[in-house]
């Protein structure tokens, strides 16, 4: 049988429209629908994409409505005297502070001791400390001590790096003073508060020079002047003198820190205000308001008409719960009843809003501000509802999770169905190949035939060719 290499070569039909046309009559109309299926899950998982971030962004901040501790901040709001020495206090209430307007007066700093060593004792920072060694022990204070043991022949120079490298040294500095005639041993402590003056004894007569009490009893070398005796801070809240050994007063006022940071200056005071921190609550409700209205703004545009969740029971029951959960009737939240008695409402398009009807959000902040924490993070407020609401719609395990698994699902099942399409219509191809080559191969021999039988007949004698 000849070789055909090409359908319609050996009749001379177009062999290969004809074929073309064959398959596309099977494939396309399957191929349009299939794309057009894709098309209409891809767009579904885009919605439900975009639903199901926005109900986090909302699950994000019920997280933080859900947080007493959200609620119970307090601010302090401190005036500094009209200084050029800087800021007189810092301040740290808690949440627990009642609210209250103070005048703050800072006596004294708190101060470590400095001990210097006399007069005459080293010429200079190279001289011997002990020929022979020996242990100095520092001490200040019911509780600070460490030791320091030094070789023989341990010089002043050797004995300041020992002190500044020791790593059980609990906050002695030293550095040595040329004063041009002789050096001077200086030793400071960070240890404050009257009575915690730094001691130093030894183990070694030779050591007395460089220790505030000798080893035999009585004064050693070095000496600690009464100004630069470790002292206590002093500080006076409306006129009442509260002494602490160090900066820093704890509860002072009760439930608040205050450091002081530099002496007054002619009895100068600082103001200071106590506050419940209503910015940040009222940032929290704006935030719960944004959120919200962005849950409700996707739900109505992706159910509109026309569009991929239009009559969706999904999006229909949520929308449902969301009005539900914002509706719930509160307890033990004073005298909120409901989320719309602390100054919120929802409009005729169910979008969340601030509201006076009953009351405004800054009435009831002014108020109620310990009731507002109640009504969203107690424990049947607002943000309860909300979190098992939410949670049963996004977590992993969620519904909008569920619906993106199905509807990732069948993608995969149509990218699956298209592949086995192909694979069809490619034997469909070649089996119309196959019968049109045995078409083709038939033709050509009847005309090579007829050829052939024309010309026997036109040779025979006495025949002849018809013209028509």
């Amino acid at each position: 049988m000849p070789l055909i290499t090409s359908a319609g070569i050996g009749s001379g039909l177009d062999l290969e429209s004809i074929i073309s046309a064959s398959v596309d009559a099977e494939n396309v109309p399957k191929m349009n629908a299939f794309a057009a299926k894709d098309e209409a899950l891809q767009v579904e998982l885009s919605a439900i994409g975009e639903v199901k971030s926005a109900l986090s962004q909302l699950q994000d901040t019920i997280e933080k409505l859900a947080d007493p501790d959200n609620f119970n901040k307090r601010v302090a709001n401190i005036t500094q005297p009209t200084s050029d020495d800087g800021d007189l206090i810092s301040v740290t209430p808690t949440s627990d502070i009642t609210p209250g307007d103070f005048k703050i007066e800072v006596v004294a700093i708190a101060q470590g001791s400095r001990a210097l060593s006399e007069d005459g004792l080293f010429a200079t920072n190279e001289d011997v400390v002990s020929a022979s060694g020996g242990t100095l022990s520092f001490s200040a204070g019911p509780d600070k001590t460490f030791d320091l043991t030094l070789d023989a022949g341990a010089t002043l120079s050797d004995l300041r790096d020992a002190i500044n490298d020791s790593d059980s040294n609990f906050g002695v500095t030293a550095n040595i003073i040329n004063t041009g005639t002789e050096a001077k041993l200086v030793l400071t402590s960070t240890v404050t508060g009257t009575g915690n003056d730094l001691v130093i004894t030894n183990d070694n007569a030779e050591l007395d020079n460089v220790s505030t009490i000798a080893n035999a009893g009585g004064a050693g070398g070095i000496g600690i002047a009464a100004e630069n005796s470790a002292k206590d801070a002093i500080i006076k809240v409306d006129g009442i003198t509260i002494t602490n050994d160090t900066n820093t007063f704890k509860d002072a006022v009760q439930d608040m820190t205050i450091t002081a940071k530099r002496e007054s200056v002619d009895n100068e005071t600082a103001k200071l205000s106590v506050d419940f921190d209503r910015e940040s609550a009222t940032t929290l409700v704006d935030e719960l308001i944004t959120n919200y209205n962005n849950v409700i703004g996707q739900l109505g545009f992706q159910s509109r008409i026309g569009k991929p969740l239009n009559g969706d029971s999904t999006i229909r029951s949520l929308s449902s719960q969301l009005v539900n959960a914002l509706s719930t009737s509160l307890s033990d939240a004073g005298p909120f009843e409901s989320i719309f008695d602390i100054g919120l409402g929802v409009n005729k398009e169910g979008y969340l809003e601030k509201s006076t009807l009953v009351r405004s959000l800054n009435d009831a902040l002014d108020n109620n501000f310990d009731d507002i924490g109640k009504a969203f993070a107690g424990e049947n407020g607002i943000a309860s509802k909300f979190e098992t609401l939410l949670d049963n719609y996004v977590d992993t395990n969620g519904i909008m999770k569920q619906r993106e698994d199905s509807l990732n699902g069948q993608i995969s099942d149509l990218e699956d169905d298209v592949e086995n399409h192909q694979f069809r219509m490619e034997s469909l191809e070649a089996r119309l190949r196959e019968q049109y080559a045995g078409l083709d191969v038939l033709l050509a021999q009847m005309q090579s035939t007829q050829t052939y039988l024309s010309a026997q007949l036109a040779s025979l004698p006495g025949f002849t060719r018809s013209d028509s």
